[in-house]
C-alpha cells in the first residue's frame, strides 16, 4: 500500500509535504463523520469531524500556540475559519499548525503554552462550537502558504481495503439541461460540465460515507478533468481547490452532494467517457459510458 500512497499524492504539493513528519490520529478509535473534501451542503469541509467519547491527543510534537481556557476565549482567535468552541492549536514547525476543536467545555485540561509531545492529552470530546453530537473537529493549516491541508496527506493512514463507490455521473450542457449518461446514450455535440457523486469508507462499518481523494474523467482515453483534494488555498478572498489548476471551490461544490469535476467537449461520432475515483489508500473504482454524439 505504501507505494500506491506515494504515487497517489505525487501532486502539486508533494515536495512540501514530503519533508514533514507523519502525524498520529488525535483519537485512533474515533469514527470519521466527515473528511477533507466533503461537500457540506455546497461548502467544502476544511478538516475532519469525528464521533468520539474519550481523550483527544496531540497528533505530533510541537509548541502550543493557543489553548482555550473557556468557551468565551474563542473570540480572541476569530481569524480562524469557523466557530471552534473549546480548542487547541499546535505549531509543528515549518508553518504547519494542527487544530483540535469542539472539545468538552466542562472537562478541560490545563495545558501550558510550551512544547508538547505526541500523545499528550489535550482535552476530551465534547459539544462546544458548531457541533450537535459528541466528538471533535481536526484540521491542519499551513500559515506560510495560507492553505488548509488534507490531514490524510500527513497522518498515518488507517487500514483500507474497500474501493470508493460511484453513485452517479451527470452531464450538463450549455443550456443548463442535465443528462444521466447511464440512461441517455445519445447526446448533441457541444460543451458539457461533468458532475460526480462518490463516497468512500475506511473499513469501519458504522462510518459515514466519506469524500474520496481524487476524481478523474477521460474522453476517448485522454484525461479531460481531474479534481484533487490535497489542499485548499486562500487567494484574493476566495477558497481555491486544485482542478487542472487552482479554481474557486464555489465552482466545484455546487452539485450537492457531488462535485463538478470539469468540462468536456463532445464532437460528432462515438465517444467513450470514463470516470475514475481514487481513495487515500490508492484503491480505485471506475465507470465507463459509451455515447453517440450527434
Amino acid at each position: 500500500m505504501g507505494s500506491k500512497k506515494a504515487v497517489l499524492i505525487a501532486g502539486l504539493f508533494f515536495t512540501v509535504l514530503l519533508n514533514l513528519p507523519a502525524l498520529d490520529w488525535p483519537d485512533p478509535q474515533g469514527i470519521i463523520l466527515n473528511n477533507f473534501g466533503q461537500n457540506e451542503d455546497g461548502k467544502p469541509a476544511l478538516g475532519m469531524s469525528f464521533s468520539s467519547e474519550g481523550e483527544i491527543y496531540a497528533s505530533g510534537s510541537g509548541e502550543i500556540l493557543f489553548h482555550s481556557g473557556s468557551y468565551a476565549s474563542v473570540s480572541s482567535a476569530s481569524r480562524l475559519p469557523s466557530p471552534l468552541g473549546v480548542w487547541t492549536a499546535i505549531d509543528h514547525g515549518d508553518g504547519i499548525i494542527s487544530v483540535y476543536s469542539r472539545m468538552d467545555e466542562k472537562n478541560q485540561i490545563p495545558v501550558n503554552p510550551v512544547n508538547i509531545t505526541t500523545r499528550n492529552v489535550l482535552g476530551y470530546s465534547g459539544l462546544s462550537g458548531w457541533s450537535n453530537s459528541s466528538g471533535f473537529y481536526f484540521f491542519l493549516y499551513d500559515r506560510k502558504e495560507r492553505r488548509w491541508i488534507n490531514p490524510l496527506m500527513i497522518v498515518n493512514p488507517r487500514p483500507d481495503e474497500r474501493p470508493p463507490v460511484i453513485h452517479w455521473v451527470r452531464l450538463r450542457n450549455e443550456e443548463g439541461r442535465v443528462f444521466d449518461p447511464a440512461v441517455t446514450r445519445t447526446l448533441s455535440q457541444g460543451l458539457y460540465t461533468i458532475s460526480v457523486s462518490a463516497s468512500d469508507t475506511m473499513m469501519a462499518a458504522n462510518e459515514n460515507p466519506l469524500a474520496p481523494f481524487r476524481i478523474v474523467c477521460s474522453l476517448n482515453g485522454v484525461e479531460s478533468g481531474s479534481l484533487n483534494f490535497e489542499t485548499y488555498s486562500a487567494r484574493d478572498g476566495s477558497l481555491m481547490v486544485y482542478r487542472n489548476g487552482l479554481v474557486p471551490t464555489k465552482e466545484i461544490f455546487t452539485q450537492f452532494p457531488g462535485w463538478e469535476v470539469g468540462t468536456i467537449r463532445f464532437t460528432r461520432g462515438q465517444a467513450t467517457l470514463e470516470v475514475i475515483v481514487q481513495d487515500y489508500a490508492g484503491l480505485a473504482r471506475n465507470t465507463v459510458f459509451r455515447l453517440q454524439i450527434e
